[in-house]
């Protein structure tokens, strides 16, 4: 019982909330421009000194880039629900692993564009959230992916004065669920198609190479995630390729770069080929206009057959039994104490 004139308290509740990359507001230059300058200037996602980089953001990038992005994603944009496939896919999954997890509060943010992180979570504190788990949907952990998603919540938190406790699930390139469900999903795949691909590709998103000399792990872990699906496929290391995207810059990336292999592969005898993205947990530009569109294009200009690219787990069958038995783990002893 509360004295008179209380302010309203709601009944204590465990919260989800899944995090993803992010994705301007529509497919315009405008709204491109305002998702670049968050983006790129997180100090974890280019690490030159602002003083040095922000000339460079502000005087060049921001006002060259927008529009040929924005084209980019036209291209690729979710007429029919009018959004970004990310954030479709993002609120679909948040909305079956709700359905799954009907004990508790699902809901899922942006870290960089709508919805916002401190508004997710402001609004499960809000519902009665005192205990909430953050699952940033990065398989494998990267100090420019997960460690800014763990930045943006603590900023969240100093602006709470009644702060819920959190966990936050950790990387998972490795967990047995993950790998199961790749191969679920890539196998199922394959025998849709009407070819056999000679080689299937493995694509990641790239990394300046530094970050691995800095002691980043993202690099060994997407070469783990890598071996463990080739062997889980029953591939031979002639059949299975691993390769890096996505590079922006003059610096050199993490290699072997996806763009060149797709190149080279028919060179090699290799005309038919898959790609599949399994650091992504959901499509977006840089697999459905890079991979599918540019690099379809690059293959079969060099010589290739056959390309196929195999869509993300997504909130298909095989991901959201990932998905529902990750946050299970992770919330384990939280719902069964009745919060």
């Amino acid at each position: 019982m509360h004295p008179q004139g209380h302010p309203p308290v709601a009944d204590p509740k465990v919260g989800v909330l899944l995090v993803n990359l992010g994705s301007p507001d529509a497919p315009e230059a405008a709204a491109v421009k305002r998702y670049l300058k968050e983006f790129l200037s997180d100090s974890r996602v280019v690490e030159i000194p602002a003083l040095l980089w922000q000339p460079i953001l502000r005087g060049i990038i921001l006002n060259t880039r927008p529009a040929k992005s924005a084209a980019l994603y036209a291209s690729i944009w979710d007429r029919d629900r009018g959004d970004s496939p990310l954030r479709v896919i993002t609120a679909d999954q948040a909305a079956a692993l709700q359905a799954a997890l009907p004990d508790v509060a699902v809901d899922f943010a942006m870290r960089y564009g709508n919805p916002s992180i401190p508004d997710r979570l402001a609004a499960l504190k809000a519902a009665g959230c005192t205990r909430i788990l953050v699952m940033p949907l990065y398989p494998q952990y990267s100090a420019a992916t997960t460690a800014t998603v763990v930045d943006k919540v603590g900023e969240s938190l100093k602006a709470m004065r009644w702060q819920p406790a959190l966990r936050f699930l950790p990387p998972y390139h490795d967990d047995p669920l993950y790998i199961a469900a790749l191969a679920e999903d890539a196998r199922t795949a394959l025998a849709a198609l009407d070819f056999t691909p000679d080689v299937v590709v493995a694509s990641f998103h790239g990394m300046p190479e530094r970050t691995l000399k800095l002691g980043d792990p993202y690099h060994c872990q997407a070469q783990k995630t890598a071996r463990l699906l080739r062997e889980a496929l029953g591939r031979d290391e002639t059949g299975f390729r691993t390769a890096f995207q996505s590079r922006f810059g003059k610096a050199e990336w993490l290699k072997p770069y996806l763009d060149k292999t797709l190149e080279a592969l028919p060179g090699e005898g290799a005309r038919k080929v898959a790609v599949i993205a399994p650091g992504f947990s959901a499509d977006c530009l840089e697999t459905l206009e890079e991979i599918a569109i540019q690099g379809r294009e690059a293959f079969l200009h060099a010589g290739g057959t056959h390309f196929a690219y195999l869509r993300c787990l997504n909130a298909g069958d095989a991901g959201m039994q990932m998905l529902r038995g990750l946050a299970a783990r992770e919330l384990a002893g939280w719902r069964e104490s009745g919060h």
